[in-house]
């Protein structure tokens, strides 16, 4: 029996890494969103106090990384899907290098707009 020793750290488990990370955290925000949204049972005071409370720039910069992990989650997951049908198996790792490119693209130029809409009326 073959005990393995050393466990290798490559670009492959880098990508599943943080595509379990990125499950975790939506599946964290779907239950915060879940739990603000109750708070409509509550009457108008309860959910506008609590919308309140996350009307500050940290939530707002929680906001544009959550776009983040949204896009992360969503082109790491058309590219194991892509790999799941069978095509471009051997090309993994550039196929991960291009999504991640698309994904900081996307991600840079959303967060560019957001950031405008969150913060640029209050510069002016």
């Amino acid at each position: 029996m073959r005990v393995i020793k050393h466990y290798r750290v490559h670009l492959g488990t880098f990508a599943w890494i943080l595509h379990r990370l990125s499950g975790l955290g939506l599946i964290f925000y779907l239950l915060l969103h879940i739990w603000v949204i109750g708070h409509l049972a509550g009457g108008k005071e309860s959910f506008n106090s609590i919308m309140e409370a996350f009307n500050n720039p940290l939530f707002k910069f929680l906001e544009i990384g959550l776009i983040g992990v949204i896009f992360y989650h969503l082109f790491n997951g058309i590219r194991l899907t892509i790999m799941d049908m069978g095509w471009l198996v051997e090309k993994q790792k550039p196929l991960f290098v291009i999504f991640v490119i698309v994904w900081l693209i996307s991600w840079f130029a959303v967060s560019g707009v957001m950031y405008m809409r969150f913060f640029g009326s209050a510069a002016g």
